[in-house]
């Protein structure tokens, strides 16, 4: 495996467990309909969270969080597939959750409601 492909995988687990810490059940891990992915789908009080997550060794050129830039957020809105396949009835958000660091353990930011999904 790459070392950039093990640094996301090693960030999203590292995400995935601080989210089960802070209460969150992960119900979907890299979930794809078609080419488009959603990196982790969990329920949290009540609501379905879509949570993007982004891993950088450093932020010495930019914050991780600005990788999700409006194209992004537009693959992400493929949660409307994942709601519909799965019947879901819960409040959707979005969040970002960044991990930062060569190698865990990480440091985590978690932006809750860091967008809300294009109006088409």
């Amino acid at each position: 495996m790459a070392a950039h492909n093990r640094l996301g995988k090693e960030g999203e687990d590292a995400v995935a467990a601080y989210l089960e810490r802070k209460g969150y059940t992960i119900l979907h891990r890299n979930w794809r309909k078609n080419r488009l992915e959603l990196d982790i789908v969990a329920t949290h009080d009540g609501e379905l969270v879509v949570v993007e997550v982004k891993t950088r060794t450093n932020t010495d050129y930019k914050e991780p969080q600005e990788a999700v830039d409006w194209r992004k957020v537009r693959h992400i809105v493929v949660a409307d597939a994942y709601i519909k396949h799965f019947g879901i009835d819960l409040p959707v958000r979005f969040d970002i959750v960044t991990a930062v660091g060569d190698r865990p353990p990480f440091q985590i930011e978690h932006l809750e409601n860091a967008f809300y999904p294009p109006q088409f």
